[in-house]
């Protein structure tokens, strides 16, 4: 009996001919192509933590959870090799004992390396960009099975095309990934007014290693989130004060998340963001405060050069709306994305939105680079989808 497939949320459900779990990058370079011989298409797929419809196949989807592990630590140069179906937190336990931390980490950590990389997953603070932009190099697979190994140092413009590329570029088998010495992190909780919230939220973007704010529209109220290097965390006499902790930076940036939710997520540009936001939560609060509980999320993220990252070139502020997974939530989506877009939003490859390549390649200067890069790996359509092709006007995919 074939097996479903169902992400975290649960929204997204279907039954792949046939899920792979391959062990080796040999098991990898086969599957790949039978394929491409068959005519087949084959994707990618990581922990679910995605919610858009980017590993939805009714062909072969291959997980890469038992390809897993941090395979070598270059303690000295701060990098390391590691396999892309390892979980964040797994690897950040072992580079914990090598002395070593990424740079950020977003909401969670149990997605795997692979995945955070090839949507732009981040978390926040106006210096830091996505995790994504911690990648030197890696070895893939491409659509004829070959295993080829590219780095920054030998093909920057590859590389920049590969760190947010959901999976159309190649099948990853490992990752070059540039780290930290580890880092000790000073975490505040702190609930205040949306006025306050409005009026210090320049001076808490720069004052605070990683700074974000959740907003609750059935109070009204705020919460904000400082992490500063213990020592350094400002005061902050207009919020009350409701929990700290401190710890190793990749154990308290991220949390356990045990309610699910639907989520649509938009980058702008970091200028709009205050604008942004209150125009979400006048929206929210004349149309949707009953039907949603919920929560807002705004953070920052610095800018990029990945071609497809949504933070290319432009320090960004991110506005998330989420919704329980078991209400409907599309009407509240619907409502708010549009102010969004007008606010020159970019969607995030792995939530909620409804935009697709007509309007998405006007968001992206180097889209045409990316596409012909796609184009030269896999002009068949390996790793293609439907879905992918009118997010991606990508004309060879499969219709499978």
């Amino acid at each position: 009996m074939a097996e479903q497939w169902t992400n975290w949320s649960g929204s997204q459900q279907f039954t792949p001919e046939k899920i792979v779990r391959p062990t080796s990058e040999a098991q990898i370079q086969e599957l790949v192509r039978n394929q491409a011989r068959q005519g087949r298409t084959l994707r990618p797929v990581g922990r679910g933590h995605s919610s858009s419809g980017i590993v939805c196949t009714l062909d072969t989807l291959l997980s890469l959870e038992n390809f897993t592990g941090v395979e070598s630590v270059d303690a000295e140069a701060g990098e390391a090799w590691v396999r892309p179906g390892t979980m964040l937190k797994d690897m950040s336990a072992v580079l914990l004992d090598e002395g070593l931390a990424v740079h950020n980490l977003g909401d969670v950590d149990v997605q795997q390396l692979g995945g955070a990389i090839g949507t732009g997953t981040h978390g926040t603070g106006r210096q830091l960009g996505n995790l994504s932009t911690m990648l030197l190099g890696a070895r893939l697979v491409t659509a004829d099975g070959q295993l080829i190994e590219r780095n920054i140092e030998d093909d920057p413009e590859f590389i920049r095309a590969l760190r947010v590329s959901m999976g159309v570029l190649g099948v990853f088998t490992s990752l070059r990934i540039k780290l930290e010495p580890r880092y000790k992190l000073h975490r505040q909780e702190w609930c205040t007014s949306v006025d306050a919230c409005m009026a210090h939220l320049g001076e808490l973007i720069e004052q605070n290693r990683n700074f974000d704010f959740y907003w609750y529209p059935r109070s009204d109220e705020i919460k904000l989130r400082t992490h500063n290097l213990p020592g350094q965390s400002p005061d902050l006499p207009y919020a009350r004060l409701l929990s700290e902790s401190i710890d190793w930076g990749p154990l308290i940036l991220s949390k356990s998340r045990e309610l699910r939710f639907e989520e649509m997520e938009y980058a702008l540009p970091a200028a709009a963001g205050i604008a942004a936001f209150l125009e979400v939560r006048r929206r929210t609060l004349a149309t949707h405060r009953r039907t949603v509980a919920w929560r807002t999320l705004i953070r920052t993220i610095a800018a990029d050069d990945a071609m497809l990252s949504p933070y290319y070139q432009r320090d960004s502020v991110s506005v998330s709306i989420h919704q329980n997974n078991t209400l409907p939530y599309w009407d509240y989506f619907h409502d708010i994305e549009p102010v969004l877009c007008a606010h020159e939003g970019r969607p995030h490859w792995g939530k909620k939105h409804t935009l697709r390549a007509n309007q998405l390649a006007r968001l992206y200067p180097e889209w045409a680079s990316f596409a012909r890069i796609r184009q030269q790996l896999d002009p068949r359509g390996v790793f293609m989808t439907p879905y992918l092709n009118e997010l991606l006007g990508a004309e060879s995919a499969q219709n499978r």
